[in-house]
């Protein structure tokens, strides 16, 4: 009663499908229910080139980011040079001054180094 009119089987369509020749798809399932991802297509001639010339594009990143380190290296180098410079200047200067000031007031000089 609850079947259509005309077929005689409840899945009338299958029977049409399998009849045409061709295969119905296959669903491969998980034992946990899940549908399984379809096997990768091997890769082609195009594919490997491209995986040739990103490898490539990849070292040339590399190097181009190791040179820009170096370059801030440099850079990093050119600025601490003269604040050095200055900073010894100015020490040198200091204790010049002091040593200077002592020899006029008479006071001995002592130069005490700390060993650990």
């Amino acid at each position: 009663m609850l079947e259509a009119r005309g077929r005689t089987r409840n899945m009338g369509g299958m029977d049409d499908h399998m009849a045409s020749g061709r295969r119905p798809p296959v669903l491969d399932m998980t034992p946990e229910g899940e549908f399984r991802d379809t096997a990768p297509k091997p890769a082609g001639t195009f594919d490997r080139v491209l995986a040739r010339v990103g490898g490539v594009a990849v070292l040339v990143a590399l190097a181009a980011g190791g040179l820009v380190f170096a370059a801030l290296a440099v850079l990093f180098l050119g600025i601490m040079l003269p604040v050095l410079l200055v900073a010894g200047v100015i020490g040198a200067g200091s204790i010049w001054w002091r040593l200077r000031r002592a020899r006029k007031q008479g006071q001995p000089i002592h130069f005490v180094v700390i060993r650990r």
